[in-house]
């Protein structure tokens, strides 16, 4: 069994949604950030950054009886891929299209969406250049993102983790108040991505009733795939 510690954010989510994917069975541990539990010391040993998501694998890809931890969002992804077999191909040329637009979310998109969110949404005291410069940088992220998608109907060759990861953040584009107006490929992209059953199904962990998707059809497959069990 896969145990998950994760929380209601787009790097979370990240992992939540490659699991759905990957149709893999996991157990999810809320963890709650208003009594900082991701900075309690049993936390810690799992994820020293003290930051979520982390991932406890107890029937590992390397067959040992020895559990594996995993920290770092784009790890755990890709540590998840490589034990299936999918959505990273394993030929040189595949892996490394998919590994760039991921790494182009860990390094771009998450950092400055984050930001962005940092001094627009959570500062009390607002410092317009600051929120300018970043949305500024969003921006041009997703304009990268809209070129590429011009081109190829995923961010690879095929759908991959590089589109979970990339989508988990920009998706929350109305959060950032960044724009994506006349960005038509990233638009059907989003558009593409929030009709898959394991996204729609992802963005729901850890579950909280409040969140819970509100059209029927989308209830339907939460309780015909709410297979783990939440701590």
């Amino acid at each position: 069994m896969i145990e998950l510690f994760t929380a209601p954010t787009p790097n979370g989510h990240k992992v939540s949604v490659t699991l759905e994917e990957l149709d893999l069975d996991y157990k999810v541990r809320a963890i709650d950030f208003s009594r900082k539990e991701q900075k309690e010391d049993w936390f810690l040993e799992i994820s020293p950054n003290g930051r979520i998501p982390a991932l406890i694998d107890n029937e590992p890809a390397d067959g040992s009886s020895e559990p594996i931890t995993v920290f770092e969002s784009g790890a755990i992804m890709t540590y998840l891929a490589d034990k299936t077999g999918a959505l990273l191909p394993a030929e040189p040329r595949g892996r490394m299209e998919v590994m760039q637009w991921l790494m182009f979310q860990m390094g771009g998109i998450g950092p400055m969406m984050g930001q962005a969110n940092v001094f627009l949404r959570y500062l009390d005291e607002k410092i317009p250049t600051a929120i300018e410069r970043y949305q500024r940088e969003c921006r041009r992220l997703f304009e990268v993102l809209d070129r590429r998608l011009g081109d190829s109907e995923w961010l690879a060759a095929s759908f991959s983790i590089a589109d979970i990861a990339n989508w988990c953040w920009v998706r929350t584009y109305r959060w950032s108040d960044v724009s994506i107006d006349e960005l038509p490929n990233l638009r059907r992209w989003l558009d593409a991505m929030k009709e898959r059953p394991a996204c729609r199904i992802g963005i729901q962990i850890p579950y909280k009733p409040e969140n819970l998707l509100k059209d029927q059809e989308a209830r339907d497959e939460f309780a015909a795939r709410a297979r783990r069990s939440l701590a």
